[in-house]
């Protein structure tokens, strides 16, 4: 054992010098043919000295391109046999067979390849090289490792390869590695040094080793910690984006109107599907431009909700203000009919709605926490949509009219507004606000007919908890009843989450009825 570390070392040492050599016959030899156990160690080996013509060896065998004829190993590309150790093309025995690799062996050639990408001039490559060496790291690769550590560049990746190197350490047969080695993951963050530490803790032998250990996976435990915390208040916040989109269409129907419209999620769904058809436009006719297919979909999704809303208030909910029951029962009908209208259009099945490539993605912040492109852009579409209201509502004449109708019908019509137009246009603009929320749903979730009856009811509650008509309250509760949920659902899980947060609901309306923010004016007196 001692013997073989020896020249493993020297082996090394001769690697980082520089000085490494080509393939030869028999590491083909031993790597290709015999038991498994023989194979990996041949393996191991070869990857002291390995070169351009080793990593091509072993992308064939990871390929299953390799055949072997008596004690010789040929790679095959294009009906043609080459010497992986000369690289010369030769005639292909007519009795070779193919390599049989399982998926021990295949793990192996995975990981040594992996390694070997460590020294490739793309960042992008060697970014994804050390990912995967993480999980698969040992002492054999500790040459090729230190050498990446020696000669890269970016700060971040040599970071990632310093851990990746104290993993490797972590299963060492010297003790001194092994204390280097939990002392370097102790500043990790990444859930899979836990996984590492806490193998390796049950291992160890070494009380002194068991103690740095131990002080090791209470600081990364700790570490993790906080990313899960961190995690659970982004997942609250780009949930309540969501519920505050889905909720400001209906401030403006239910809060600002007073019609309990049952059909809004369904005209979520109509803006959904309105991105779908957009993207397959896009696809079809725009290919290169399918990228942008979103920036497009935004204005349709809203138009076609907007007209749904405006042909629906005028076909059937204007004859019904003031009648609440009648109002609910209308509309579910409507809801009922407008999911049979997409399942006889588009089918009964979900359809794909992808992300543009520059939505795919996420910052990673901590080890365990990343946040993910398409729900930042959510959150900032939810931002920008809500901005948007409130300067309609409170700065522009239609917002104007919207308010005084809101407050003293009677009045604004004596003043000369025209009220049926103007609830035609409320209720338009309520749910082409609903049809905006579909078209951010879709890069999140699935489409499908069902997709607004997920949300139709927590839309509900989020209005009345803010306050009835009250923007603000909206806003404020959409966040705190997407954060709290994500914090349950951590403790109690998703279910009772959603059945505490529901009692929560109830017993705050029960104690406070006006909401977050009580309406204020003539009409909250009336």
């Amino acid at each position: 054992m001692l013997s073989q570390l020896l020249r493993w070392i020297t082996l090394a040492s001769i690697f980082i010098a520089g000085y490494a050599h080509a393939i030869s016959a028999n590491e083909v030899k031993g790597i290709a043919i015999g038991e498994t156990d023989a194979r990996i160690e041949a393996l191991h080996k070869a990857m002291l000295i390995a070169d351009d013509k080793t990593a091509a060896f072993l992308q064939a065998l990871s390929d299953d391109a390799v055949k072997t004829s008596g004690d010789k190993a040929y790679i095959v590309k294009d009906d043609k046999a080459i010497d992986p150790a000369t690289g010369t093309e030769m005639p292909l025995p007519a009795d070779a067979e193919d390599v049989i690799n399982n998926n021990r062996m295949r793990g192996e050639l995975d990981s040594a390849l992996a390694a070997l990408k460590l020294f490739s001039k793309d960042d992008t490559v060697r970014q994804a090289a050390v990912k995967q060496l993480q999980s698969d790291a040992d002492e054999s690769k500790l040459p090729l490792i230190e050498k990446a550590l020696a000669t890269e560049q970016n700060t971040a990746i040599k970071a990632q390869l310093g851990m990746v190197r104290a993993a490797a350490l972590l299963n060492s047969s010297d003790k001194v590695k092994r204390l280097e080695a939990a002392k370097l993951l102790a500043g990790s963050g990444q859930a899979n040094t836990k996984t590492m530490l806490v193998a390796r803790l049950q291992e160890e032998t070494e009380s002194e080793v068991k103690i740095a250990l131990g002080a090791a996976l209470r600081q990364v435990e700790s570490a993790l910690a906080w990313g899960d915390k961190l995690g659970a208040v982004f997942s609250g916040i780009s949930l309540g984006s969501i519920l505050l989109l889905v909720a400001l269409g209906l401030a403006i129907t239910y809060g600002l109107m007073g019609v309990i419209n049952m059909a809004h999620g369904e005209l979520m769904m109509i803006g959904a599907y309105a991105t779908y058809v957009v993207q397959g436009l896009f696809r079809t006719y725009l290919p290169d431009a399918f990228d942008w297919y979103l920036l497009a979909a935004v204005p349709v999704a809203f138009l076609a909700s907007a007209l749904m809303g405006a042909a629906l208030e005028r076909s059937v909910i204007r004859f019904l203000y003031g009648r609440p029951l009648e109002t609910l029962l209308a509309t579910w009908g409507i809801s009922l009919m407008l999911m049979q209208l997409v399942r006889t259009v588009f089918g009964a099945q979900n359809v794909g709605v992808e992300n543009p490539s520059w939505m795919s993605g996420g910052v990673q912040v901590l080890g365990n926490l990343s946040l993910p492109y398409n729900r930042l852009v959510i959150i900032g579409f939810a931002i920008f949509v809500l901005a948007s209201v409130a300067w309609l509502i409170s700065q522009t004449r239609l917002g104007l009219f919207v308010r005084g109708v809101t407050q003293n019908r009677p009045i604004a019509s004596c003043m000369g507004v025209n009220t049926a137009r103007i609830d035609t246009y409320a209720f338009a603009l309520g749910s082409g606000i609903a049809g905006l929320a579909g078209c951010a749903l879709s890069q999140v979730g699935n489409v499908g007919p069902d997709l607004g009856q997920s949300y139709i009811v927590d839309s509900f509650m989020v209005v009345v908890m803010g306050g009835v008509g009250q923007l603000a309250g909206t806003v404020y509760a959409a966040m705190g009843l997407g954060i709290l949920n994500k914090f349950l659902e951590g403790w109690v899980g998703a279910v009772l989450a959603k059945i505490a947060l529901l009692v929560f609901i109830i017993v705050f309306i029960q104690k406070r009825p006006q909401g977050i923010f009580a309406m204020k004016g003539r009409s909250a007196e009336a």
